[in-house]
């Protein structure tokens, strides 16, 4: 099923459209959905589709040689094979001259690593041949750092060439939802907090029976696609899986600074450095500083991916029990009732994007958003603030507390959101919102509409 990529679906035809020579780079984590979105694209289409993988040029040149003659020879048997990757390049510019021809290579980065010079052979005929054709390229690639820096990167070969890029992230809170329809908005809520958006993820969950036994069938067993996952993206992307799970491990049990990581971790400080730039790069960690201080010394790292944020606080600490197959019984004693308190920081990345993407006014325009934390120096005590949103001026804010519990939000919140947003100095007007869960006493209802403070329920962030 497909689903939720709309708008880059219609971009992609759009350039297709054109009759004139094109080439999109499509590149995001694994599992994002770039493969399907691109089959969805070529579904009606005369499509060279060749996945490169990690093996020998010859081996690529075959497989390459392979996808470009079963379209021109209509299925024959007889696919000899180019000498070269010019001599395809050469094959490809030949019938793409008078008519749309679509040619995908997936998987760039392993073909590149097999064949260093595919970059500048591929500029070449671009340059010299593909331009004056009606060719429309489609390279594609999961390891974000090779696609930005060797393919968009200007020290690239192929810097420039590109007529589009796409970016493909995961799907965001409200389009996640769409998959369960069925569920409650909390139950939506948590199948987000669990999959982050990631299709393929999402797709394991099913609206007719319970998150429990979703969660059950496709995370707390042993044979699980998704128990097996975060191990698997590991091994698949990292030379030195152990490590990365070491940190991440630290992370996941609550050391945020890069001495306390590399400590618990046991790696030294500057190796710690190197592994939390490639799970950064990975998406599966985030390095995140107060939002107002752009050289702060304050920096800590969080888990960004929910799945590996969920898989870290619930499955190692119930392994006995899945490796005995004892986890349904203690269910409900040792996962469900810690799920309310792991979706909090869940929750304010779901209110975030719902002032990003989906509230339709503000009262501001958009500048940088994060948290905030700092030192309440009347109080000496620690003080945080869960979203702050600025103007590009930064004269302007928006400050936010967003609480996932099953009380109502009461008059103190907005009392010590008032008193914590007052430590910030030069902005000049300050906007109030408040997130909540489970709604809001009469007191701070009527209070907000005095103080023009903006209250948002869990049904109000769903029902945009």
């Amino acid at each position: 099923m497909f689903f939720g990529r709309e708008r880059e679906l219609k971009n992609l035809n759009m350039l297709y459209s054109s009759g004139k020579f094109e080439m999109a780079i499509i590149y995001g984590r694994r599992r994002v959905g770039k493969t399907t979105l691109i089959n969805e694209f070529c579904k009606d289409k005369k499509t060279i589709f060749f996945s490169a993988f990690e093996s020998t040029e010859q081996a690529n040149l075959v497989a390459f040689s392979n996808s470009i003659l079963t379209l021109t020879l209509n299925g024959s048997n007889s696919t000899p094979v180019f000498g070269n990757f010019s001599q395809a390049f050469e094959h490809v510019n030949e019938i793409s001259r008078d008519e749309r021809i679509v040619m995908v290579i997936d998987e760039y980065p392993y073909l590149a690593n097999s064949e260093p010079s595919i970059s500048s052979v591929l500029q070449n005929y671009i340059d010299h041949k593909f331009k004056n054709s009606k060719l429309f390229i489609i390279l594609c690639g999961s390891s974000m750092s090779f696609m930005e820096n060797q393919v968009l990167g200007y020290k690239s070969p192929l810097y420039g060439r590109r007529t589009a890029q796409f970016k493909i992230l995961p799907f965001d809170y409200l389009t996640t939802a769409n998959w369960v329809k069925r569920y409650s908005f909390e139950n939506q809520a948590i199948v987000y907090g669990v999959t982050g958006g990631v299709p393929l993820y999402v797709e394991k969950f099913k609206d007719t029976i319970s998150i429990k036994k979703n969660l059950l069938e496709s995370l707390f067993e042993q044979n699980a696609f998704l128990f097996e996952e975060p191990s698997n993206l590991l091994k698949q992307e990292l030379r030195e899986p152990q490590k990365y799970n070491a940190i991440i491990t630290a992370i996941a049990n609550g050391s945020s600074k890069l001495n306390e990581i590399a400590t618990k971790s046991g790696i030294e400080n500057s190796g710690c450095v190197n592994y939390l730039k490639n799970l950064i790069s990975l998406g599966i960690v985030r390095k995140e500083s107060p939002v107002t201080e752009k050289e702060s010394k304050k920096t800590i790292y969080q888990i960004d991916d929910n799945l590996f944020r969920f898989w870290y606080r619930f499955v190692p600490a119930n392994m006995a029990a899945i490796a005995s197959e004892k986890i349904c019984e203690s269910y409900d004693r040792s996962i469900e009732p810690f799920i309310s308190e792991y979706m909090g920081i869940v929750f304010e990345q779901i209110c975030k994007d719902y002032l990003l993407y989906r509230r339709k006014k503000l009262p501001i325009s958009l500048g940088q958003i994060g948290q905030w934390w700092g030192t309440n120096p009347n109080r000496k005590i620690q003080a945080q603030i869960d979203i702050v949103l600025t103007s590009p001026d930064e004269k302007q804010a928006i400050f936010a507390e967003c609480k996932y519990r099953n009380e109502k939000m009461d008059e103190d919140i907005l009392d010590r959101l008032i008193e914590n947003a007052a430590l910030l100095k030069g902005i000049e007007k300050k906007h109030y919102f408040l997130f909540s869960k489970s709604g809001f006493s009469n007191k701070l209802i009527l209070r907000a509409k005095r103080e023009k403070v903006v209250l948002v329920t869990l049904e109000d962030l769903f029902q945009v």
